[in-house]
């Protein structure tokens, strides 16, 4: 099992709606994840410094892929590019 870490800054006062959007995950893209065989997804916040962590059951690679290739994924990134 691979793991994957990243690192993203919040843009000034998007902490709380960043907060909303996240407690209202899209099943679709709980979905996605999953596919991409994706477990133990965990993101902290110090400040507006996100730091997330992630297994990868089928490997990097695939979860790349998966997620890479999905309009979910795209439609997610729009959706969050205004608070980070």
């Amino acid at each position: 099992m691979e793991k994957v870490t990243w690192k993203a800054t919040l843009l000034p006062g998007k902490r709380a709606e960043y907060i909303r959007r996240h407690d209202e995950i899209w099943p679709e893209m709980k979905q996605v994840l999953s596919d991409a065989g994706i477990v133990n997804y965990t993101i902290w916040r110090c400040g507006d410094d996100l730091f997330g962590y992630y297994e990868c059951t089928l490997g990097k690679a695939h979860a790349d892929k998966v997620q890479g290739e999905s309009p979910i994924v795209e439609r997610w990134n729009e959706y969050m590019k205004d608070v980070m």
